[in-house]
């Protein structure tokens, strides 16, 4: 079974800062870390390798200091890490980056299945997992919290509804995206880290994975920031105290001042 864990990095959410002239995040100097989300696909992904064999290749698009985010997904069981790194890809959103997602994948090749969180904590849209099964034309199902092996060629999965859950067959190759109910990821050992250390990361640019330009980046984003802030404090309620008839009286006056009542 040869999984493909699909994951991002993101600015710790302690240290969210915004570039005031371009709208993005400021990710330079800022702390990063691994989208939540993308840990429990991480160990999905390692503990079904861990039952039927294969391996396990952790990939994600971004600057070179995602390199960081691989060499921890290794450290917790990954046996493979590829970065697609490219000036090209910078900019891009949900649209392009699943085409450059899916463009990788298809130059990895060999794959069974494909694991990506549900969503990511900096754009929290849940839309490139579905886009990129999109793109390679494979099922996909969102919100999984269980994973069943029906031999090699199919899975059953449970997906979280509103209100309950659907049990799902679907055929191999295929897309899920998964949530904290799936599971609970395992710390990196101290032989993982060592091996992380001296692993070898792979680098893909947009030559290498053919990737049309007019459908990458910038280019091939057809959303845009317009303007992003950061939305004021809200002040302190106010609290009416005493006997019940006067807080009755007070809160129509003072909703009346408000012109509320």
């Amino acid at each position: 079974m040869n999984i493909i864990v699909c994951i991002k990095q993101v600015p710790s959410m302690a240290n969210v800062q915004i570039d005031p002239e371009t709208g993005r995040l400021q990710r330079d100097g800022v702390e990063s870390v691994i989208n939540p989300f993308d840990e429990y696909a991480i160990e999905e992904g390692v503990r079904i390798r861990e039952k039927a064999g294969g391996k396990v290749i952790v990939i994600t698009m971004g600057p070179p200091q995602a390199e960081s985010a691989l060499r921890e997904a290794i450290s917790k069981g990954a046996d493979e890490a590829i970065l697609i790194s490219d000036k090209v890809f910078g900019g891009a959103d949900t649209l392009a980056t699943s085409y450059t997602l899916s463009s990788a994948i298809k130059f990895i090749g060999d794959y069974d299945l494909i694991i990506c969180g549900r969503q990511a904590s900096d754009g929290d849209t849940a839309q490139v997992g579905p886009g990129t099964a999109e793109m390679l034309n494979i099922p996909h199902i969102t919100y999984v919290k269980k994973i069943e092996l029906l031999g090699d060629k199919s899975i059953r999965v449970e997906r979280i509804m509103e209100d309950g859950c659907d049990l799902i067959e679907s055929p191999l190759p295929a897309l899920l995206t998964v949530g904290k109910e799936i599971n609970v990821p395992r710390i990196s050992s101290l032989k993982g880290k060592m091996l992380a250390k001296k692993a070898v990361i792979k680098t893909l640019d947009a030559a290498t994975i053919n990737a049309d330009a007019k459908r990458i980046g910038l280019n091939g984003s057809p959303t845009q920031v317009i303007k992003i802030f950061t939305p004021p404090q809200r002040t302190c309620g106010e609290k009416l105290t005493g006997d019940a008839k006067k807080i009755a009286v007070a809160l129509v006056k003072r909703l009346s001042e408000l012109g509320i009542a």
